[in-house]
Order: structure tokens, then sequence, then C-alpha cells
């Protein structure tokens, strides 16, 4: 069988820049664009493909609901790895139509809420609505008889479908940027770099004081550094929240080992979604460099020394 992946369609998306990025050399039959985040999940989970690629978060509107949920529920998958894409909006119509002429916007919600600013300013009497991605917005404004008289999308999605460009980069903030990761079923884990990220989520066995810092705790006295903590609820009942969590490191490295047993040892659960390549500038690629005693040779020398004084000989 070729090689296939999923990602969130329809064409156009940001998500299938993200999957192009990921795998430049893929056939054109490979990507299999997918109608919600839910949906690539499926995919991944029956075999139907052998990966997929969705958003995790975004510079400004943080985390995306959809993805997280179905990290948390559901059969486990790895993330094999991850790849972040600018974000820039661009406002389409049909042609024809005047920026005077629009009514109705489609857009995803995240787009909209990042482009507020600009329709506040040129749109003020518009009626949003939100749809399940920028390039679906831009699919139903191209189709006839269409409920909507623009779309913000990314500008391969407005050219895809045959729109024209009104305004380019309406964007509140132009350095904008979302994340995506690449999701495989749980197998090997790509070998450490030096440069990798680990992701998880913890669930805490009881609420009583101090819960959260006994979790934090198992990454600081090892020297391993969160770059990611955000709270969900877990669906059993209000107050009950997990914790999705992103650490510098890979699972091999023993800091992040240990910091792993640590959390199993003091949490209800530990969902563990993989160790895989960051991606970034050259300086956040820079490699994290360990505190004093928390080196692997650290680590490895103190195993070594407490296997003496077991095996009742001298420390």
């Amino acid at each position: 069988m070729p090689t296939r992946y999923a990602y969130l369609g329809p064409e156009g998306t940001f998500t299938e820049a993200a999957l192009r990025t990921l795998k430049p050399d893929a056939a054109e039959s490979a990507f299999v664009p997918c109608s919600g985040v839910d949906a690539v999940f499926a995919a991944v989970r029956r075999g139907d493909v052998d990966g997929g690629v969705v958003p995790l978060e975004n510079s400004v509107e943080g985390g995306v609901t959809a993805t997280i949920a179905e990290l948390i529920n559901g059969d486990p998958l790895l993330i094999a790895a991850e790849v972040t894409v600018p974000v820039q909006f661009t406002l389409f119509a049909r042609e024809g139509v005047a920026l005077t002429d629009i009514k109705r916007v489609a857009t995803h919600a995240h787009a909209l809420a990042q482009c507020r600013s600009w329709l506040a300013r040129y749109l003020p009497d518009a009626e949003t609505h939100t749809v399940s991605s920028t390039a679906a917005a831009a699919q139903a404004v191209a189709e006839p008889g269409a409920p909507y008289d623009a779309a913000i999308s990314a500008r391969i999605a407005g050219e895809r479908y045959g729109l024209r460009p009104l305004f380019d980069g309406i964007g509140d903030r132009s350095d904008a940027a979302t994340r995506f990761i690449h999701l495989v079923r749980p197998g090997s884990l790509p070998s450490p770099t030096g440069t990798d990220r680990t992701s998880l989520v913890a669930f805490l066995t009881d609420d009583h004081p101090g819960a959260l810092v006994e979790l934090l705790n198992q990454f600081a006295v090892r020297g391993v550094n969160l770059t990611r903590l955000e709270s969900r609820p877990t669906g059993d009942g209000l107050g009950r929240y997990c914790f999705c969590l992103d650490a510098d490191g890979h699972v091999a490295d023993a800091g992040v080992g240990e910091a792993l047993m640590g959390l199993r040892r003091v949490c209800k659960d530990v969902r563990f979604l993989g160790s895989y390549p960051r991606t970034g500038d050259a300086t956040e690629l820079t490699p994290f460099m360990p505190t004093r005693g928390t080196t692997n040779a650290d680590f490895q020398e103190a195993e070594q020394w407490l296997a003496r004084i077991r095996a009742g000989q001298s420390g």
C-alpha cells in the first residue's frame, strides 16, 4: 500500500501547508483531506493512513481544543514530528464583489480572533460566521449560491478555489504562527537529536494543596525545562483537571526518563505522547544545557554509586 497522510481539510488549509513541509517528497496522491480534527485522529487510529497532521497551538490563540481533547481521550497516538507555520490571512471574495458589498464573512474561529481589529475597522457591520477551517470558508464562498460574501483564509486556499484577493495581511499580529504535529500509531520513537521535545498528559490522583507543585517538582529537581503547561478538564466533573505538558529533551535522556517515573508515582495516570525533534530557528534549537548534577553522566554516576552501596561496597 502506498504511504498516505491525513490532514485537516479541505484542500488549501494551513494544515496542508504544514504536511507538505513535513513530507516535501510525498506524492500528490499521498495527501488525504479530512473534514475535522477528529476525523484525522480516527483515520490514523483505524490504520486508514500512515500518519496525520493537525494543529496543536497558535501563538495568539493558544491550544487547539479539538486536538488536545483527542490527545487526552481515545486510543493513544504518538507525536512523531512537529512544524511551525507562519500564519498570514487574506480577505477573499468572488469576482465582482467589492468591500462595500460584503455583509457576511466566513472563517475559522482562530482566524476570526486574529483578525478582529481589521474587521472592526474595515467591515464593522459585517456578520462573521465560523466554519471548520479557513479553507472550508474559501470553498463555501466559491460555491454557487454561497451564503457568505467573503472568506478569511490562507492565500493558497483562496487561489485554489478561484476567489479574488481583496486585502492581504489582515491579521492583527504579523508574527502569528501555528504549531502542527504529525501523529502516528504507537511504535518505535525517533532517535534523540539533542534538540528534542517530550509531550505528555498528567492526571492528578486527587485535589489537594500542593498537587500541581508535586507534579512540577518532578521536572525541576531533575533540571528538565518545561516549555508548555496547559490544564484541561477531564470530563469527570467540575474542578477535575489534567495537565498537558511539553518538556525539553527526549525520554531516552536520564533526566526526562526519571521525571516521567516520578510522575508515574505521584499521578493517577500519565499518558506519554511522544519524544520528537523540535523545530524553530537557530536560537530556539540551541541544545538545552543541563544544570550541575542533571546531565546524563551525573544520573549514571549516581545510579552506579547507589548500586555499590546496595551491594555492600564502599560508597
